[in-house]
């Protein structure tokens, strides 16, 4: 990224300013880290994969008419995106109970929620995302409530695409955060789909193949995020 001018340095990825206007360049980089920061480390070629199972999911979805900032891949680590302005808002689809739903209510292990619960927080570390419900969300005036009505039915249209694709790869869509911002007024995904932002399990075995590997000390973090991008991707990801 010589010469490029960095806009925002985040935990794990980093934006740059394109060469024309509304474009920025996005670094997905080998950094990890999980539980606030409070844990963190370098993988050597994480960000390559992540870069590439997001590319490869933002075509598929784009295929499925889904606006996303996704314009093309660049080399191994850097995609082109449309500069979005960025709502705070993280929306979390969960078709199985799974981390801190489990944690804070009275769901089992692997419940099979259906329909899907959508579950938004406010993205802000300093207070740690807090849970938001839609009147908290409508009176910070982060969206409008046609938005917020949007932002849901195109979170569970993502979630459905991408169940039905992953099935098909004997992997289990768990749950999976979405990130959303505005261009020329439309509601566009911004962000990533990687292992970083999805719950992953093997149908067969129920193996986590996303961060919880790292969270929590599975196993191989970086052989199980080549061989989940292997699978979604058929082999694309090879580096």
């Amino acid at each position: 990224m010589k010469g490029a001018q960095l806009l925002y340095s985040g935990k794990a990825k980093s934006i740059y300013r394109g060469e024309t206007p509304n474009r920025l360049i996005m670094e997905f980089r080998d950094d990890i880290t999980a539980f606030d920061g409070t844990k963190k480390n370098v993988l050597s070629e994480k960000g390559a994969f992540n870069c590439c199972v997001s590319a490869f999911l933002f075509e598929l979805l784009e295929r499925e008419g889904i606006r996303t900032h996704y314009l093309g891949r660049l080399d191994r680590t850097t995609m082109l995106v449309k500069a979005l302005t960025m709502i705070p808002l993280e929306v979390v689809v969960r078709n199985r109970a799974a981390g801190s739903i489990v944690r804070n209510f009275s769901f089992t292990e692997g419940q099979i929620l259906n329909p899907p619960v959508i579950v938004i927080d406010l993205k802000d570390d300093s207070r740690h995302d807090p849970m938001l419900n839609d009147d908290l969300i409508l009176a910070l005036k982060l969206v409008t409530p046609d938005e917020l009505v949007e932002l849901k039915e195109i979170a569970l249209a993502i979630n459905g695409t991408l169940s039905e694709f992953l099935d098909g790869q004997g992997i289990l869509l768990v749950d999976l955060k979405l990130e959303f911002g505005r261009a020329e007024g439309e509601i566009t995904l911004g962000d990533e789909i990687s292992m970083d932002s999805m719950r992953l399990w093997d149908k067969e075995t129920g193996r986590s193949m996303d961060k919880d590997v790292y969270r929590f000390d599975k196993g191989d973090v970086m052989g199980t995020y080549r061989a989940v991008a292997r699978r979604i991707t058929g082999g694309r990801c090879e580096v």
